[in-house]
C-alpha cells in the first residue's frame, strides 16, 4: 500500500479504525478481529486506530493483543477524552492535565506498549484551556511516551490555540461523500498550519456501502438504531443519495464503498481515511479503494449526485459535544 503523511508522520494511505470490533456495531468476533488486523498489516497497512473508551477499555487490550510482535509495523494511535466507568456508563468529557496524564499511562498498558504514536484528544473539554491540555499532552511527547498529537472534532480556533502550544500532526473528524462540513470549516486552517486531517465513518457509519436497506439490518445493541440519520423519512432520503452513488459506481466497476473511499483518497494527499470493519472480506473490499482511478470528470459527477448538505439527519443524537 502507498504511503501518506500526517504533518511529519508517515502512515499507510487508509488506516483501520478498531472501534466496531469491540463496541457500538453489534457483537464482535475477537478471533475475526485479530485475523482482520493482521490481514491489514500484511497488506502494507500501518496505521491502527482505537481509544481508551471503545468497549470501555477493550479495544485497547484487542489491538495490543494483535501488534505484539509486531510493533515496528504499526503507526497506533489512541486517544482519551471521552471518560466511561469499567460498566460502561458515561462520566463526561475530560481534558484536565492529570486525567491527561492518567489516560495515557493506562493506556499505554492496555497496549502493552512504550509509546504511542499518534495520541489524540477525543473531545474538546470546554470547560478546560486548550493550552492546558495540550501542554500536558506535550508532556508526555517530552517523556518520550507519546510521538505525536492530535485532536478530533475541534474547531478552527481551538486547532490554532493548541498548534500554537505544540505541533499539531492530525485532526480526525467524521468526513464522507455524505458528511461535507470539513470542507469549508477546518480545511482551510488545516492547509496553513501542515496538519493531516484522518476521517473517520468514511463510509457514512456504512451506509454508503450499499448494504444497508432497513433499519432492521442492525443488531439490538447498534447505535444507529438511535442515530438521526438512520431513522424514518431521513433514512429513506438518505437511501436514495446511496443509490445514486451506486449507479455511478457500477459504471466504474466497483463496489459503493470502494468508490467513497476513493473520492476521499482523491481530496487531498494529507488526507488518510480510517474505514472500520472487524471482517476480513470487508478489509479486502477497503483496501481495494486505492486501485480505483477517479477522473475529473467522475469527482465532478459525484459532487452532483451528492452535494454538500444533501445529507438528511444530524450526525449524533446530540451534538453538544462536538467543538463549533
Amino acid at each position: 500500500m502507498e504511503n501518506r503523511t500526517l504533518g511529519s508522520l508517515t502512515v499507510s494511505a487508509l488506516g483501520l479504525g478498531c472501534m466496531g470490533m469491540s463496541e457500538f456495531y453489534g457483537e464482535g468476533d475477537d478471533r475475526e478481529s485479530l485475523a482482520t488486523i493482521s490481514a491489514f498489516l500484511d497488506a502494507g497497512g500501518s496505521l491502527l486506530d482505537t481509544a481508551d473508551m471503545y468497549g470501555p477499555f477493550t479495544n485497547e487490550k484487542l489491538v495490543g493483543k494483535a501488534i505484539a510482535g509486531r510493533r515496528e509495523d504499526v503507526v497506533l494511535a489512541t486517544k482519551f477524552g471521552n471518560e466511561r466507568r469499567d460498566d460502561g456508563s458515561f462520566v463526561g468529557v475530560n481534558g484536565k492535565p492529570e486525567y491527561v496524564r492518567s489516560a495515557c499511562d493506562a493506556s499505554l498498558q492496555r497496549l502493552g506498549v512504550d509509546h504511542i504514536d499518534l495520541y489524540y484528544q477525543h473531545r474538546v473539554d470546554k470547560t478546560v484551556p486548550i493550552e492546558d491540555t495540550v501542554g500536558a499532552m506535550a508532556e508526555l511527547v517530552q517523556a518520550g511516551k507519546v510521538r505525536h498529537l492530535g485532536l478530533s472534532e475541534a474547531a478552527p480556533d481551538t486547532i490554532r490555540r493548541a498548534h500554537a502550544v505544540h505541533p499539531i500532526t492530525a485532526l480526525q473528524t467524521e468526513y464522507s461523500l455524505w458528511e461535507r462540513e470539513p470542507e469549508t470549516k477546518v480545511f482551510p486552517v488545516l492547509e496553513e498550519l501542515g496538519i493531516g486531517f484522518v476521517p473517520y465513518s468514511p463510509l457514512g457509519r456504512g451506509f454508503l456501502t450499499g448494504q444497508i436497506r432497513s433499519e432492521e439490518d442492525f443488531a439490538e445493541n447498534d447505535f444507529r438504531r438511535h442515530s438521526p440519520r438512520f431513522q424514518g423519512d431521513n433514512f429513506k432520503r438518505n437511501l436514495e443519495l446511496v443509490d445514486r452513488v451506486k449507479e455511478l459506481a457500477d459504471q466504474k466497476q466497483c463496489t459503493p464503498g470502494q468508490l467513497a473511499l476513493a473520492w476521499l483518497l482523491a481530496q487531498g494527499e494529507h488526507i488518510v481515511p480510517i474505514p472500520g470493519t472487524k471482517k476480513r472480506e470487508r478489509l479486502a473490499e477497503n483496501l481495494g479503494a486505492t486501485a480505483v482511478v477517479l477522473s475529473e470528470e467522475d469527482l465532478k459527477r459525484l459532487d452532483e449526485l451528492a452535494p454538500a448538505g444533501s445529507t438528511a439527519g444530524a450526525r449524533y443524537p446530540n451534538m453538544a459535544s462536538i467543538d463549533v
